[in-house]
């Protein structure tokens, strides 16, 4: 009895000890932890697995959802039963139907490959917006036509009574302009800049608020504010402002739970009440804000406040589509203090930030009523240490505040934000300090999933840089650049920064979000404007005025998401437009193949002497030659898509003209020695990158780029087209060093080169300030630019070697490139399925590679060794390790594969 009593707990003991080696963690619905307001009928869950041991693989799952969290049966709505299979990622829902305004429950537990079964995972949730438009009450309301560019922001208020206990309180909201609401005297929710920006012709985003904790018993008050924004304010050039309507509105509603099982809502409606007399006197996010505290209206979103002198509201009629926001919610998202305060030669009181960043300084100051504090915004000083704005056209950046003499005050704005590291201070009382200034970074709230580092500090910072241009223009939509009279969605520009962005964070919803948007405002004929949301082009035009390399957005990012996210259903719902675009190319391209006239923009901003010093090859890449590439990468992506959604007449359709347009490229332009195009780099980045050169020839191209290379003492020259590609058509054909040498490169055109002159983000130009301290081109100089970031792919997928050999890095392809040039490269990236790890140091003559593979995934590994025997990993030879299989030696190289796990290999160098 003794004996079956320790058997029974040995039993017990590991049955528990198994259970806490394979777990179930990071649980998301449509790429989302926790979502408030999902308009998903069937939303795909997602999930990841921890899991001690090697070659884990996930072999069953079940899912249950519910609209408790206790999960009583009752309460149930959907039971998956045990499920064989290994995926892990998106799986719909397919339970009961949705109902609106409902908080769904739901857990996971797995069985894997090794004979364990987790535990049930820790609960998540997702919460359903209003899924019918008869779930709609409100009305639109509106306060005083306006004529004029700038206006004081209204506000909006109505009070209402609570008699009975609440058990839930939701509201759901949207506006035309920005809004604020607020709700007995506290502002609802932690966002900004809501609704977000969209294309409002075609479809407006409503948010969700949980706001129970914020209700009383008794008289309640509900109130909002109002802004401009992009909606009402002024957009890109002249008098571009009102693109969407002139009018501010509100729409929103409130549902009451009580504990005893009835409800009641609260809308807008003529009951509730406004006023123009508030503080925020003019608001613009170019212009900035003016706010008179003397005007403050205190305690105007709680009960009792008397509100005699607002005025009623009027109604408004609008035929909007609303949906629930898909992208990534703005929000403020770190704080930064100043590195130092000083007087500029001229004697300006000027404040340094430490960091070009993007969002408004919060003020804290104390003095008489009616003082007048104005704070403008720079990114740089100039030579003479000077405040430098002209490079913000006509956008004026500015913060003024008027003091209400009440003591300490503190002020940050509502509706605007700047792109700044240096601000003017002028008329502030006293002396000011750092604890007077502080900096709030607003950016859409996407997760870090990545972090890279190396030997070389320079290249550190250049990854710093990378990632707050990022930061800064990744507001709502992929802006080009946060500072000037511009700040849009072009599309060039979020293209070829892509892939570097969903390394830096998970951008899975931002562009899910944008890309619906790209596909409304594409026109009828299939063109793409080259800004999304098109605010160049008239509401309703025909035409949009696209340009290669641009509109290719339409292609390269719904498959590039699809690579990343492993999001097959996002690569459905693009197809059409997709195909769209191409066909428009076809149809402009007719017979001939060439896209005549196609690209607009060329590879923009590239690199070349000025004509007075005109001693190199000038870099320039003739148009027709770039649209025609281009149309060609856009059809074998098509072509790609299709085969992966099983549409094979379109799949066979795409293949063939993709060689057609080939075969002519080849023949207009690529000669028989493998000279092509106009000789620039780009032209061969292109035509290397995209496959259109006839395999003898490639290898004679790509030695005439890397001869053009050299010829410019190893600088590039290429622009925002050839850029993201340069260094991967290196690698690709054997040129890693020269790859290398580009990379660290400290004299401009370089990536380095802004780095030795301080700067903290990405510039527009490769010599937006130059070595004697002047500036390029006034008109078009930002210095917080993301698009030549793009090399950060090429230091993640070749430097540190992590990168995919299927979508959603279920099989990955770890491939390090050591080089002489530095000691280490290493990597790390949060992919669908966990932590993946990648990078190669240099130590005592040997080459260590740091490896890991998450749960539910595997690795085809390539190290720069032919010699089997060279090579160990955690000090044993590899063909002793169980875990390392198909050992291959060729070319200077030697592959494996490997399941999950750590890995440590060395050999010698």
């Amino acid at each position: 009895m003794k004996t079956f009593k320790i058997l029974l707990l040995c039993l017990i003991s590991f049955t528990g000890l198994s259970a806490q080696q394979l777990s179930v963690n990071s649980l998301t619905v449509e790429h989302k932890v926790n979502p408030i307001g999902m308009d998903a009928a069937q939303p795909r869950l997602s999930w990841k697995i921890s899991a001690s041991g090697n070659n884990v693989m996930q072999t069953a799952y079940q899912i249950r959802v519910a609209t408790n969290a206790s999960f009583a049966s009752s309460s149930i709505v959907w039971n998956s039963g045990k499920v064989a299979s290994d995926e892990s990622i998106l799986q719909k829902y397919a339970g009961n139907e949705l109902k609106s305004g409902q908080r769904y429950y739901w857990q996971v537990k797995v069985w894997d490959n090794k004979g364990r079964a987790s535990k049930w995972s820790q609960t998540a949730f997702w919460e359903t917006g209003l899924l019918s438009p008869s779930d709609w009450k409100a009305q639109w309301i509106e306060f005083a036509e306006a004529t004029d560019r700038y206006i004081p922001a209204p506000f909006f208020r109505k009070e209402f009574d609570v008699t009975k206990k609440v058990s839930k309180a939701v509201i759901y909201a949207t506006a035309h302009g920005l809004y604020e609401l607020h709700l007995n005297g506290e502002k609802v929710g932690d966002q900004v800049f809501t609704p977000g920006w969209t294309t409002y012709g075609h479809r407006l985003q409503y948010q969700v608020y949980d706001v129970t904790k914020q209700l009383q018993k008794g008289q309640n008050a509900i109130g909002a504010i109002l802004g401009d924004g992009w909606y009402r304010g002024s957009l890109a050039w002249g008098d571009n402002w009102g693109i969407y309507g002139k009018k501010l509105g509100l729409f929103a509603q409130m549902r009451i739970d009580y504990s005893d099982g009835t409800s009641s809502l609260i809308v807008t409606d003529d009951s509730w009440k406004a006023t123009n007399s508030g503080p925020i006197v003019k608001n613009g996010i170019y212009y900035g804000e003016e706010y008179d505290a003397t005007k403050n209206l205190e305690g105007w979103s709680r009960a009792g406040y008397n509100d005699n002198a607002w005025k009623k509201v009027s109604i408004g009629n609008y035929d909007f589509k609303l949906v629930s926001s898909e992208g990534a919610e703005i929000r403020k998202i770190e704080e930064i203090k100043p590195i130092k305060i000083f007087k500029s030669p001229s004697g300006k009181l000027l404040v340094d930030m430490g960091q070009n960043m993007v969002g408004w300084i919060r003020l804290k100051v104390n003095g008489p009523k009616g003082t007048k504090v104005t704070i403008r915004h720079a990114e740089v000083l100039d030579k003479e240490g000077e405040f430098y704005t002209e490079n913000l056209r006509a956008a004026e950046c500015v913060l003024k505040y008027t003091l209400a003499g009440t003591g300490e005050e503190v002020y940050e704005p509502r509706f605007t934000f700047m792109g700044f590291r240096f601000i003017e201070v002028d008329g502030f009382p006293g002396t000011l300090t750092a604890d007077n200034i502080t900096g709030v970074v607003v950016h859409s709230d996407m997760q870090p999933t990545s972090k890279y580092e190396s030997s070389d500090s320079l290249i550190n910072q250049l990854q710093h840089n990378i990632v707050w241009g990022q930061k800064g223009n990744f507001l709502d939509v992929p802006t080009d650049c946060p500072q000037r009279d511009e700040r849009l969605g072009w599309t060039g520009d979020a293209q070829a920064f892509f892939r570097t962005a969903a390394f830096n964070y998970n951008v899975a919803a931002f562009f899910t979000k944008w890309m619906k948007d790209l596909a409304l405002d594409q026109r009828k004929g299939g063109e793409v404007p080259v800004v999304i949301p098109d605010v160049l082009n008239p509401q309703g035009s025909e035409t949009a005025g696209c340009s290669a390399g641009w509109g290719d957005v339409a292609t390269i990012i719904p498959w590039e998401l699809y690579l990343v996210y492993g999001d097959k259903q996002l690569l459905e719902t693009q197809y059409p437009s997709m195909k769209a675009w191409v066909e428009y190319i076809r149809k402009k391209s007719g017979d001939s193949m060439i896209w005549k006239g196609g690209s607009v923009y060329g590879d923009w901003l590239f690199f070349h002497p000025l004509v007075n010093n005109h001693t190199s090859p000038d870099g320039h890449t003739e148009h027709d030659f770039i649209a025609t590439a281009f149309y060609a990468y856009s059809t074998r992506i098509l072509a790609n898509a299709a085969r992966v959604l099983g549409k094979t007449d379109d799949a066979k359709t795409y293949d063939e003209l993709f060689n057609k347009i080939k075969k002519v490229f080849i023949h207009e332009y690529v000669t028989s020695a493998g000279r092509v195009g106009t000789n620039s780099q780009t032209s061969y980045v292109l035509s290397l990158m995209f496959n259109l050169l006839p395999d003898d020839l490639r290898a004679k191209s790509a030695q005439f780029l890397v001869n053009d290379i050299r010829s410019r003492n190893t600088h590039l020259s290429t622009g925002f087209l050839g850029t993201p590609y340069l260094c991967h058509v290196l690698s690709d054909n054997g040129f890693v060093d020269v790859a290398y040498d580009l990379l660290l490169q400290k004299t401009f055109p370089s990536w380095l080169y802004p780095v030795t002159q301080g700067a903290t983000t990405i510039w527009e130009r490769w010599d937006g300030q130059r070595p004697d301290g002047t500036f390029q081109d006034k008109g078009m100089n930002s210095f917080n630019h993301y698009a030549y970031g793009a090399i950060g792919d090429w230091m993640y997928r070749v430097s540190a070697g992590l990168d995919t050999k299927s979508a959603g890095y279920r099989h990955l392809l770890l491939k390090p490139h050591p080089s002489k040039k530095l000691e280490f490269s290493k990597a790390t990236f949060e992919s669908a399925y966990g932590t993946v790890t990648s990078g190669w140091e240099r130590k005592d003559g040997k080459i260590l590679v740091n490896l890991v593979v998450p749960p539910n995934a595997k690795a085809t590994v390539i190290l720069q060794t032919d010699n089997p025997s060279n090579v160990t990993e955690a000090g044993q030879a590899i063909s002793a390790n169980k875990n390392i299989t198909d050992i291959q030696s060729e070319n200077g190289k030697m592959q494996f594969e490997i399941g999950s796990g750590s890995y440590m290999f060395e050999y010698v160098e």
